[in-house]
């Protein structure tokens, strides 16, 4: 797979790109990463990349020409790389707070491509033709407003990448994390067996696969349902599962009247 992140600072990239399972995925060929300053795209000398919006109103605006050009610039060089071979289009992804919230399934999603440009904004805002005639989605990391978008561009790739054949030393880690599966993920111990009196459950230690299994999953949706409700309205649960839920509201309810 091949990122491309369209950024005014390109110099804050180097180090999470070069580090840990970005940077082992870049030595096995996994991934290609790349941080270019559109700057450079600007087309006038002054290499000027925002103005005022038209009709008034404070901050400044990115301009549609140096995005434009450097979207081109580089799925043009992917073309070139790709030789003979016809490269699929890439998905062009606006970091932005007004975007999709993104989540795991988009993760997934964006892990299915060959090419994916993120372009990182600054300022107020975009040109509005930015949206609307180049870029194939909007995203968002959470309801906030960062300086730019290096850092949620960074949540994407970093997110993208562990889910790449081969990324990771263990291929099930991707698999078996939290909303993977649509559940939050179930506890972990290691050893010791007993710290400061903390013993691990038992069933860990048992060797019985069948029942450590089953002991993750229920934890898996206890832990769900405790901190992140809203996900079981989308998670594919059994009769069973959802018995058992019920039983834990009951529980609650009983232990908030005494």
């Amino acid at each position: 797979m091949r990122f491309d992140v369209l950024t005014l600072f390109p110099e804050m990239f180097p180090g999470m790109f070069t580090t840990s399972i970005l940077g082992k995925a870049q030595e096995k060929g996994i991934v290609s990463l790349n941080a270019i300053n559109f700057r450079e795209f600007s087309g006038n000398k002054h290499h000027t990349v925002d103005d005022y919006p038209y009709g008034g109103g404070g901050g400044m605006v990115l301009k549609a020409e140096p995005i434009f050009n450097a979207v081109e610039h580089v799925v043009a060089a992917a073309r070139a790389e790709a030789g003979d071979r016809e490269p699929r289009a890439p998905r062009v992804v606006l970091m932005c707070p007004q975007g999709e919230t993104y989540t795991q399934r988009k993760a997934e999603e964006f892990a299915k491509e060959d090419h994916i440009i993120l372009v990182c904004g600054h300022y107020e805002g975009y040109d509005e033709r930015i949206r609307a005639h180049l870029v194939t989605d909007e995203i968002s990391i959470g309801d906030y407003v960062l300086t730019g978008g290096e850092i949620a561009a960074c949540v994407v790739v970093d997110s993208v990448t562990r889910l790449l054949p081969g990324a990771l030393g263990n291929e099930l880690s991707s698999v078996t994390d939290s909303y993977s599966t649509g559940l939050l993920e179930h506890p972990h111990y290691t050893r010791p067996a007993e710290f400061r009196g903390w013993k691990v459950p038992d069933v860990l230690i048992s060797g019985h696969h069948v029942n450590v299994d089953a002991w993750r999953r229920e934890q898996s949706l206890y832990r769900t349902w405790r901190r992140r409700p809203d996900l079981l309205e989308r998670a594919e649960l059994t009769d069973k599962e959802r018995k058992l839920i019920e039983r834990w509201k009951e529980e609650e309810k009983e232990q908030g009247t005494e």
